[in-house]
């Protein structure tokens, strides 16, 4: 991408030489900034210089609040992008709340706008900011870092760059999760944002066979033990256990059939067990994921059995028609109405079609991993997930993009089948 191009120009829709998220694959590996010899948080020099180039925005905080409005006005887009600047030096700040609501603020911007070209060329320096804030950061600011690391990925799409950002910041995010005196909300955090950036950008199969075994090592820990009860309680890890089960459910949809086969018959038999647990949350986690493995499992052999059906099946309907007097209400409404689905995906091998309209267009989600793959970048995106679905759906960049996946993705379940 030439980087004479007007800065002003919104990137949008599917000019023929925009780019998007997504569209990296299909972009030349050009245009990439340069690392930057920075010192570490505590040099007085790089925060003097950082505030006083940020002097006419010094507050990133109002911005990770209310984060970037719809560029529509010319010059706007500039604008936006000199304030992305001064957030990006902030994430060098001595002050820890500064370079959090920094990172806050860049993150809710690529969420909701497409800054293909501006990332692109800064994504280098991103990576540092990123990097030194997983390292050093304490819990707030890791999860900052983590969610602008995915969102970046993002932004970036499937390609040699977003490879690179995985590469460098994978095993730092790896080590944030299997690090039990870091705090649960980081480690969660880094579970899920970690799991996007790998289902976006990894190349290396072996690295996703050992991202899928890091996950496994953390949720199996809430499978119910043979000396255990019928219930399962929670504890204070139960949502990283959660956070981990969604993000390996999330990577099996890429794997090849025969990993997909030996997961199977690991976690088929010894999964429903979470659905015993006194959590709504790992209750409805496990039971989406269920459904999720036996749509995998059928469309690997359309005659699959399932031995425990019978068992399976009752413990779905009482999840499905939950009256317990001791449970909330809201709890049990959602419960319910996600269990009515899981049910007939398991005994009739159906799934109810929802329809999610962005603009004058219309997306049908299908099948149970379209459903998950949506469902996890909604949590990433928040409300910038309606922007991401319109630009993507205009792109022609975006078919160039899905048709570059690695080999290794042969039987995945496309993102690109519904984004």
């Amino acid at each position: 991408m030439p980087k004479n191009k007007k800065r002003n120009t919104p990137h949008r829709g599917g000019s023929a030489g925009g780019g998007g998220s997504g569209a990296a694959a299909a972009t030349a590996a050009t245009a990439g900034g340069q690392h930057r010899n920075v010192q570490p948080f505590s040099d007085e020099d790089a925060s003097i210089e950082t505030m006083s180039h940020c002097s006419g925005y010094s507050d990133p905080s109002s911005f990770a609040e209310d984060g970037p409005e719809v560029l529509d006005e010319e010059g706007t887009q500039e604008d936006l992008e000199y304030k992305l600047k001064g957030l990006i030096d902030l994430t060098l700040d001595k002050s820890a709340k500064t370079r959090q609501a920094a990172l806050e603020g860049i993150k809710n911007a690529l969420a909701s706008k497409m800054l293909y070209e501006f990332i692109l060329e800064r994504r280098m320096t991103l990576t540092d900011s990123i990097e030194r804030c997983l390292k050093k950061g304490k819990s707030d600011e890791q999860r900052a870092a983590a969610a602008l690391a995915s969102v970046l990925c993002i932004q970036l799409g499937p390609g040699i760059e977003s490879e690179e950002i995985l590469k460098t910041l994978g095993p730092i995010l790896k080590k944030i999760i299997c690090d039990g005196s870091a705090s649960i909300q980081a480690r969660q955090t880094c579970a899920t944002c970690f799991g996007v950036c790998c289902f976006i950008a990894t190349d290396d199969i072996t690295e996703l066979y050992s991202t899928l075994e890091c996950f496994e090592n953390i949720f199996t820990k809430s499978y119910l033990k043979e000396k255990d009860t019928t219930v399962i309680c929670s504890t204070p890890n139960t949502m990283l256990h959660i956070s981990s089960l969604l993000a390996w459910t999330l990577l099996l949809t890429i794997c090849p059939i025969n990993e997909v086969k030996k997961k199977l018959e690991m976690h088929f038999h010894k999964l429903p067990s979470l659905l015993s647990c006194d959590d709504v949350n790992m209750r409805i986690a496990a039971g989406e994921s269920l459904a999720l493995l036996f749509e995998l499992a059928r469309g690997i052999e359309s005659d699959f059995f399932y031995e425990d059906m019978e068992s399976l099946t009752q413990v779905l309907r009482a999840l499905a028609t939950d009256g317990n007097k001791h449970r909330a209400k809201v709890d049990k409404r959602k419960q319910r109405s996600v269990f009515r689905d899981v049910l007939r995906a398991v005994e009739e091998r159906d799934f109810p079609t929802e329809t999610i309209k962005f603009g004058p267009e219309r997306m049908y989600i299908d099948c149970w991993v379209k459903k998950h793959t949506y469902d996890t970048f909604k949590e990433v995106l928040g409300s910038g997930m309606q922007y991401h679905l319109q630009h993507l759906y205009n792109s022609a960049a975006f078919k160039a993009r899905t048709k570059a996946r690695s080999k290794c993705r042969d039987k995945r379940a496309d993102v690109g089948e519904f984004f």
